[in-house]
C-alpha cells in the first residue's frame, strides 16, 4: 500500500497567472453547482499563498475575520470577496454566458 499527501492546491499555486486560472475554473465549478462557499474556499487556498497578516491588513479585514470569512463555514458578503480579490491583486471580471 502506498501512502500519499493530501492534495494542497496552495503547493501549486506559484504565479498571479495560476491563481486567476484556479479561480476561473473554481468559479466555473461553482457556476455548475450553485456552491458558493466552494468559492470562498478557494479564496481561503489562495490566501494562504501570501501573508494572511498583510492580505487582512490589505483588505481592511481583522485576521480573524479574514480566516472566519474563507473558512469552509464561512459566508463572505459580496464586499468581502471583492476586497480580498482586490488585495490580491485580481479583479472579477464577467462575459456574456
Amino acid at each position: 500500500m502506498t501512502d500519499y499527501a493530501p492534495f494542497d492546491a496552495a503547493e501549486h499555486l506559484k504565479t498571479d497567472q495560476d491563481i486567476a486560472a484556479w479561480l476561473e475554473a473554481v468559479l466555473a465549478e461553482v457556476e455548475a453547482t450553485d456552491d458558493i462557499s466552494y468559492f470562498a474556499h478557494a479564496l481561503g487556498v489562495v490566501a494562504r499563498t501570501r501573508n494572511m497578516s498583510q492580505l487582512a491588513r490589505d483588505a481592511r479585514m481583522s485576521r480573524e475575520g479574514l480566516y472566519k470569512a474563507l473558512s469552509s463555514d464561512g459566508n463572505p458578503s459580496f464586499a468581502s470577496i471583492l476586497k480580498i480579490t482586490r488585495s490580491l491583486g485580481l479583479r472579477l471580471a464577467f462575459e456574456p454566458a
